[in-house]
């Protein structure tokens, strides 16, 4: 089976964005890697140590088996897993991190271009916590994981950017997309109900759907007169 060209299309996303996310933390300061961010419990320290675990995970190498403390923001088995990268990087100098983060994914592009996934309904070897996620959605999450993360740095730091890279637009995409499920399964409106999302700025994107007379919200072209426009 040839390759996926949309699976490649995001490991070519996926790329770009952890070398961002790799020179903007290797362009911090000192004191920039304690700063807190605006996830509970995470410093620019525990953010950039998370990116590395899972990009680490994900290439293969045998991660440290640590307990995880008891904390306000970890509320769930996933918050449990997740918060085992920064638990088990927590001493670790920024340096060793970074060059952590690097390695695992120039790994992980070494495997992925040697054998390019072609089923996006496909199992991976490997997926964060053993989470059954296929190709499709395992190769989509890591670019916008990688550039949400780089935005918490950002603006933790003070230093904001990467708003017109290939992840940016990749997240809005994936967001814009969603429009219909957060609407008709989350918010629930009545039949007719319409809502428009404008993303202004250096990844500008419309979406639009109207919710039917089964709950469902469908795409459709913008209505001059939204029930709800944001």
């Amino acid at each position: 089976m040839a390759p996926d060209d949309r699976l490649q299309q995001y490991v070519d996303v996926w790329e770009r964005a952890v070398a961002d996310a790799v020179a903007l933390l290797r362009s911090l300061e000192e004191e920039d890697w304690s700063r807190p961010t605006d996830l509970p419990g995470w410093d620019v320290h525990a953010v950039a140590a998370h990116l590395a675990h899972l990009e680490s995970e994900l290439a293969g190498n045998p991660q440290e088996d640590v307990p995880v403390p008891e904390a306000a923001h970890v509320v769930s088995l996933m918050g449990a897993y997740t918060e085992r990268g920064p638990v088990a990087r927590r001493d670790w100098p920024p340096a060793k991190i970074v060059e952590e983060l690097e390695a695992a994914a120039r790994t992980r592009l070494a495997e992925l271009r040697a054998d390019p996934p072609a089923d996006p309904k496909g199992d991976p070897p490997r997926t964060p916590g053993g989470i059954g996620w296929s190709w499709e959605t395992l190769l989509s999450n890591r670019p916008l994981d990688v550039w949400m993360h780089e935005q918490d740095v950002r603006r933790a730091v003070g230093r904001p950017g990467g708003l017109d890279s290939p992840a940016a637009a990749h997240v809005v995409g994936v967001f814009t997309r969603g429009l219909g499920y957060v609407v008709g399964k989350r918010v629930a409106p009545g039949a007719g109900t319409t809502v428009v999302v404008e993303v202004t700025g250096e990844t500008p994107a419309c979406a639009a759907v109207r919710v039917g007379d089964d709950g469902r919200a469908a795409p459709v072209d913008p209505p001059a007169d939204p029930t709800v426009q944001l």
